[in-house]
């Protein structure tokens, strides 16, 4: 598929190749986003059936928990049109280039977001389709309109939204809520920073010309590298505790240790390149944020390979 290019405006869209019109709507749901989020929707499902969950079962949760996850992207790139037009990381999306227009882009999110409530309830369960809808309204609302540009901890708190995708999965098998999902929420919860917070220290500047009030805008480097190492060991200490709650053999905490220690490595490194006098592209925080993405991978595969082989 032909990339659509900078500057065609929405008229020769609609009205030509519609192979660009598709692909636009398609970058609307941002969908590299939503691949992170189904790396912890399906190990969950394995982990919550104890083996292989019905495959009819997983198909009907990964298209409704990707419709609404889409649903909120949809709605997050209308809502941060503006802020997307300001930064280079961003400026080439739909909304910021008036490819799509506000109301034809409001109206694909809510239909993607009423497609995945029925697909849930009615191919999962309604707590499944319910919890899938709290987390979209809560990233619309509470980090998209509320926090992301009024403080600097909008992702920790904003971030709660992208920890439902594990306890969508888990009920979605189970029909019900117990500690273990919740761990699995918590993993996520205390890993969203520092991934996050690695990829605002490169693009510092774009948030910074955006008024996106990022920790690294509002922060010195070394402050910042000092939280993303907090946040990074919190995030392996929670990861070892799902070994006891929910019990898996020795696989899963082999995993958690060796993928933690590795991350927390890079945290430590990140942290004496700042305590160097090391910026923006020099810090090398990307690598970071490329680890932290195998690193959530790898621990909930892990998740749930355990529950085959014990």
């Amino acid at each position: 598929m032909k990339p659509v290019e900078e500057g065609v405006p929405l008229a020769a869209l609609e009205s030509g190749d519609w192979r660009a019109v598709v692909q636009a709507y398609v970058a609307l749901a941002k969908p590299r986003i939503i691949e992170l989020l189904l790396v912890t929707t399906i190990p969950a499902m394995f982990l919550a059936a104890g083996g292989f969950p019905d495959w009819q079962l997983v198909l009907w949760t990964l298209l409704g928990g990707t419709a609404a996850a889409g649903s909120a992207n949809v709605f997050n790139s209308v809502l941060d049109a503006d802020i997307d037009a300001k930064m280079r990381r961003t400026r080439r999306r739909p909304m910021a280039r008036d490819l799509v227009s506000t109301p034809r882009a409001l109206a694909f999110g809510a239909v993607l977001g009423i497609a995945a409530t029925l697909m849930l309830g009615l191919g999962a369960n309604w707590l499944s389709a319910a919890l899938a809808l709290v987390a979209n309204l809560y990233y619309v609302f509470v980090y998209t309109m509320a926090l992301k540009r009024r403080t600097s901890q909008n992702i920790v708190w904003g971030g709660i939204a992208g920890c439902f995708p594990p306890l969508i999965g888990w009920t979605a098998v189970t029909g019900s809520v117990s500690w273990t999902p919740l761990v699995l929420f918590a993993i996520v919860f205390a890993w969203t920073p520092p991934h996050t917070w690695a990829l605002a220290l490169r693009y510092r500047e774009d948030y910074l010309n955006a008024h996106v009030p990022m920790l690294p805008v509002v922060a010195p480097p070394v402050r910042v590298a000092w939280r993303i190492l907090a946040y990074s060991a919190l995030t392996v200490a929670v990861s070892l505790l799902l070994w006891p709650v929910a019990g898996t053999g020795w696989l899963y905490p082999l995993v958690a240790v060796v993928a933690g220690g590795a991350m927390l490595a890079e945290a430590v490194a990140l942290l004496l390149r700042a305590r160097r006098g090391l910026v923006d592209a020099a810090l090398k925080p990307m690598r970071l944020f490329h680890l932290s993405n195998s690193y959530l991978a790898i621990v909930f595969i892990a998740a749930a390979v355990d529950p085959l082989i014990f």
